[in-house]
């Protein structure tokens, strides 16, 4: 044992889960956060379904729908797509670009602390006098105190602290992927995943600070009194809307690029093909991340803005089809004439091509103005936006978790079960959203909780409801997969799939240095490069030495813990609350700047790592 190495604590158990700033740690935490968050979020539509499978049911009453609408939809988007999507970036991104963690280890930590106690924020509303209530989107003056319960403070506070957390994360991978990626790897060398994850993380910086803005302004409406959303006081509700937008269409593309990511990884592997077009995916990917931008008031047609704005708006939103649509070519050419295998993943990734498709076109629908005049607020929406989401983004991640498992948990996910999860949610997805899209033109509207009889309405609202139980009978069969899994002692080789990429170079689960030496990349797809030129393993770019990692530290959680009781602080007018959480943030920042954490090292002799070329 070196004399560095006694730096590193030795903590086990929760200790360590808590003080862990190891990116592949991380990543689980997040894997485990959104997973209980999904779950919650699909016990909140499973009411709402029940509550609409027949006409004028009392499954819940009005005021608790409206609540169970608006914590599915928060829940959905903020806290469990995101972290998700957050925990296959933090196991896969590092290990795609040949570093031993991100650049801000920390940080990254960090990060993860504030989403979760954000989160537990807002869902602790259900029990604290009642739930955020005013839809998803939280519309002015809907959700200003004269009109809304206590639950909206809970909505305001809890996404500030936990958008905090997402925003410290974003800006933590873009770093890392321009200063981390190993010698060799050029931009366009770099995996696909990686390249989304890259965009996504350029959109969370830009798009984040415009919900910040407009939440900051929501708290001081209701909390202290001003009036920038009350039109009794000179305000203007439409604000919120821009303000909302400007922030909620490019999350559109933050939840969905890493999709297309994981997609493009999952179809190239079992194909055993390189990706087709790769650059001008590569494009493509920034292309949908610069245009996202430019079409967040087609969600405002109805507002009245004007011919011109809506006119230009449109058009935006129709021009972003292209690039999507070359992702979609791309995928099928890259399959065509590929040897092709159907293991779990590429099933889901197969399944998302056709789902999302359909999912785009209705989008392509919605952005023209005179028609959304008559799509806005109808079910036709709500089965648009889920074929996007659901067919799209969970598809995706799904594919993402059966292909990646192996390299985060070091076990293989049971091949049968996981062919059982694919088609009872893929066929209960479009029982449950495919008939939406005809209610929707049969004008129901959206956010209603109950239906006259004699309308029409029955039939589909009955088969979306059956629909619902097949997406829930899917997603408890990967979390018996996953205990399945856990249990078996069976443990997964480092390259289960005949992996392209750098992640598939490293035992499964990755040591927790990533790489003994860090890899040397000659080309795309670095480590077929290397199977292509009959080498073993990868070439290196550095001898065996000493390998420095960062401390753990409890700081993050209890920093996120001070933001968490001076949010209860805020919401009931009680300072002292405020000033004692703000004190415990506030103290744990002055000690990370005043403390210098060296970190230890990890020598020669410790790496454990068999074979390696010194």
């Amino acid at each position: 044992m070196s004399a560095h190495a006694s730096h590193a604590p030795k903590r086990s158990g929760i200790a360590d889960w808590l003080t862990t700033v190891d990116h592949k740690k991380i990543g689980i935490l997040y894997l485990i956060a959104g997973g209980i968050f999904f779950l919650a979020g699909g016990l909140e539509a499973l009411l709402i379904r029940l509550q609409l499978m027949y006409p004028e049911l009392q499954v819940v009453g009005a005021k608790t729908f409206n609540e169970l609408i608006t914590m599915h939809g928060t829940t959905m988007i903020f806290l469990a797509a995101m972290p998700v999507i957050f925990a296959l970036m933090n196991a896969i991104v590092p290990l795609q670009i040949g570093a031993r963690d991100v650049a801000f280890p920390f940080v990254n930590a960090l990060g993860f602390w504030l989403f979760f106690f954000g989160g537990v924020l807002i869902n602790t509303s259900w029990f604290l006098g009642g739930a955020p209530d005013a839809g998803w989107t939280s519309y002015a003056t809907l959700a200003l105190n004269q009109y809304s319960g206590f639950g909206i403070d809970f909505y305001v506070l809890g996404l500030q602290i936990a958008g905090l957390g997402t925003l410290i994360g974003g800006i933590n991978f873009l770093v890392t992927i321009i200063n981390m990626r190993a010698p060799g790897m050029t931009f366009m060398r770099m995996p696909l995943f990686t390249w989304a994850s890259f965009v996504t993380s350029g959109l969370i910086l830009f798009a984040f600070p415009a919900i910040t803005v407009g939440l900051v302004l929501l708290m001081f409406d209701r909390l202290f009194g001003a009036a920038f959303f009350n039109p009794d006081a000179g305000g203007n509700v439409v604000i919120w809307q821009h303000l909302f937008w400007i922030f909620g269409h490019p999350e559109v593309y933050i939840l969905i690029l890493p999709a297309f990511g994981i997609i493009s990884e999952v179809v190239s592997t079992f194909s055993r093909k390189r990706l087709f077009g790769y650059s001008s995916m590569v494009f493509a990917t920034a292309l949908i991340g610069f245009l996202g931008f430019m079409v967040w008031a087609h969600h405002m047609f109805t507002t009245g803005m004007g011919p011109i704005a809506n006119t230009l708006f449109g058009l935006a939103t129709m021009l972003i089809a292209v690039p999507t649509g070359i992702k979609i070519f791309n995928w099928l050419l890259t399959m065509w004439g590929g040897q092709i295998r159907f293991p779990t993943a590429n099933l889901f990734a197969v399944g998302f091509i056709p789902t999302f498709t359909i999912g785009g076109m209705t989008g392509v629908m919605l952005a023209v103005p005179p028609a959304d005049y008559q799509y806005h607020d109808s079910y036709f929406v709500v089965a648009h936006f889920h074929y996007v989401i659901v067919g799209g983004l969970v598809f995706g991640l799904f594919a993402g978790l059966y292909y990646w498992w192996p390299k985060m948990f070091g076990k293989m996910l049971n091949e049968t079960l996981g062919k059982w999860n694919f088609w009872t949610f893929f066929i209960g997805f479009h029982l449950t959203f495919f008939p939406q899209h005809f209610l929707g033109l049969m004008g129901m509207p959206r956010r209603v909780f109950t239906y006259l009889a004699g309308q029409g309405l029955e039939l589909g609202n009955f088969i979306s409801t059956i629909g619902v139980f097949g997406m829930t009978i899917g997603t408890i069969l990967f979390l018996v997969n996953a205990y399945v899994s856990a249990k078996s002692s069976k443990r997964a080789p480092a390259d289960p799939w005949d992996g392209r990429t750098l992640e598939w170079s490293i035992p499964s689960p990755p040591p927790e240095y990533n790489f003994a030496q860090t890899p040397l990349v000659r080309g795309l797809d670095a480590l077929w490069v290397e199977k292509m030129a009959g080498n073993k393993g990868m070439t290196y770019a550095e001898p065996l030495g000493s390998i420095h990692m960062p401390n753990g530290s409890f700081l993050p959680f209890i920093m996120s813990l001070g933001l968490f009781i001076a949010g209860y602080g805020f919401m009931y007018h009680n300072y002292v609350v405020v000033g004692i959480g703000m004190v415990i943030t506030f103290g744990c920042m002055l000690m990370r700047s005043l403390k210098d954490d060296p970190g230890y090292h990890i020598e020669p002799d410790e790496i454990e790592e068999k074979g390696v070329k010194a």
